[in-house]
């Protein structure tokens, strides 16, 4: 879905700037979608892109297998 940088923050609890700069690093390789909308103060809202929703399936089994293994 579509999540707030505020609401991304709460879920991960990680710090600003390690979550700013791992939003714009996965924005330029097409993983996520940064939109900005144009309220007082503007909102910027995040969603995974097609590729994005299409790593899922790696991560999941990546996840499988650290079960299996780990």
């Amino acid at each position: 879905g579509t999540m707030r940088f505020g609401e991304l923050n709460r879920a991960l609890g990680a710090s600003t700037k390690s979550l700013t700069d791992t939003l714009r690093h996965l924005e330029e390789n097409g993983i996520v979608r940064r939109e900005a909308i144009a309220t007082v103060p503007v909102t910027v809202e995040y969603s995974l892109t097609e590729k994005g929703r299409d790593f899922d399936s790696v991560l999941l089994a990546m996840k499988d297998w650290g079960s299996r293994w780990l």
